[in-house]
């Protein structure tokens, strides 16, 4: 089979030594990865010098397929490239250009020769496949580049920051991390207990807590409770023992904090929902108290940020990996009555608003959340229309909960319209403000 050649090009907001020093860094590859196309890392050399190598486990279909790529060339601030010494191509070279247009902008061009694969794997691959699933992967790294370059440039007067991180694993801690060190930040993670990891930090992240979105029982309550309001405890009484105090706590929490609320519209300064034992309001307790842990920083003379973050849409995840099984097959549809409102945000704009938090002086609660509130039934509507699927088939509230029990009622039939109104005050500008952009975006449609 022919060799063929794909090209992809756009300018960026910087220099070419300032975008060349972004893929420099570790977390490169990571955020370059698209969303909907998840592959696991196996073995990875973070550089991009010459005899560096990355092997992956990527998926061809229902195949999974081993990539080993080795760096052929190098030369800094100019142009790397790497070359498929393994992997379900032919042939896979791939160069990255940095091309200057002045001081402050130059244009980024992937340049990738390729043959076809053969087989199974090349059927699949086959006629204006490859070019198609390259023009949607390229567009969607260069998006990501761009979109990290200048928010990273926003704030490039200031110095870099010393990060712990708890929670550094999940959905959220693992796309911020990558993020903040491709922006010359320093992140180590923290596990639960060590506080050791703690020394020498500028800035604390803390986003630990157990999963949420699962059934319930008695185990899994207490376990909610030890993950966040004790955990936190734990983490606020060893900064201050620590010798030298870190300047910030971005604390965990979430919009469960204001309980079932209907069509109230919610904003910092709402009251949050009054506590008790069960569903939405044992939730607005947890948030509470889990919030009263992390302002007891404040005492210590950190600025104390808490996050009540929303429903986060990335199909790596969370609620939308969760819904696009039976989207995607056509079975998809409200979710009980379809009235109650969704308050979401893309995890790009929540990775954006947490760093946001963090290089200015925002404290006190802040919702993370896009500005434009759902009702369940739209959200079901526009996920339907982007994978171009019916959504009609709505799942019954005694469905519902007879398969989630109190999970249910406490999350998925719960109602809150929250807006950002301490974001947008600081003058965050979200990425996709739009639920449609918002989904298309990361599952590359």
């Amino acid at each position: 089979m022919t060799d063929e050649r794909y090209v992809h090009e756009s300018e960026l907001p910087v220099s070419a030594e300032v975008a060349f020093a972004w893929h420099e860094r570790p977390g490169a590859f990571q955020r370059l990865a698209p969303a909907w196309d998840p592959v696991r890392v196996l073995e990875r050399d973070e550089s991009i010098a010459v005899g560096a190598r990355t092997v992956i486990e990527m998926r061809v279909g229902p195949i999974p397929v081993r990539w080993v790529a080795e760096h052929t060339g190098y030369e800094a601030g100019s142009w790397f490239r790497d070359e498929q010494r393994e992997g379900p191509f032919a042939k896979w070279v791939h160069t990255h250009r940095f091309v200057p247009i002045d001081a402050d902008h130059c244009r980024m061009v992937d340049e990738v020769e390729y043959a076809a694969p053969l087989g199974a794997i090349g059927n699949f691959f086959g006629g204006g496949t490859i070019r198609t699933r390259l023009g949607r992967m390229f567009a969607y790294r260069h998006a990501v580049l761009r979109a990290d370059l200048e928010r990273h440039a926003r704030f490039a007067a200031q110095p870099r920051r010393r990060i712990a991180m708890t929670g550094a694993s999940g959905l959220i801690g693992t796309a911020l991390g990558a993020f903040l060190t491709t922006g010359g930040h320093t992140v180590t993670p923290v596990q639960r207990g060590d506080f050791a990891a703690l020394a020498g930090a500028d800035a604390i992240i803390h986003l630990a807590g157990s999963p949420i979105g699962v059934r319930w029982n008695d185990e899994r309550r207490r376990e909610m409770v030890t993950s966040r309001v004790e955990y936190t405890r734990a983490l606020v009484d060893s900064i201050g023992v620590m010798p030298q105090i870190p300047e910030v706590l971005l604390g965990g929490s979430a919009i469960g904090i204001y309980g079932d609320r209907g069509d109230e519209l919610l904003d910092e300064q709402s009251a949050p929902g009054e506590p008790a034992p069960r569903g939405a309001a044992m939730l607005a307790g947890l948030c509470r108290d889990w919030e009263a842990e992390s302002s007891r920083a404040a005492e210590l003379g950190l600025r104390v940020a808490l996050l009540r973050t929303g429903v986060v849409l990335d199909p790596r995840g969370g609620a939308l990996a969760q819904l696009l099984g039976p989207f995607g097959a056509g079975v998809g549809g409200p979710s009980g009555p379809g009235t109650q409102w969704m308050s979401w945000i893309a995890l790009e704009d929540e990775i954006g608003a947490l760093h946001h938090a963090l290089m200015t002086d925002m404290a006190g609660p802040i919702n993370l959340t896009a500005p434009t509130p759902v009702l369940n039934a739209e959200l079901a509507a526009a996920l339907g229309e982007v994978l171009s699927r019916p959504a009609i088939l709505r799942t019954p509230e005694f469905v519902l909960r007879t398969m989630f029990g109190e999970m249910a009622e406490a999350t998925i039939l719960a109602s809150q319209r929250v807006l950002p109104r301490a974001l947008e005050q600081a003058g965050f500008e979200f990425r996709h403000p739009d639920l449609r952009g918002a989904l298309r975006f990361p599952l590359g449609l």
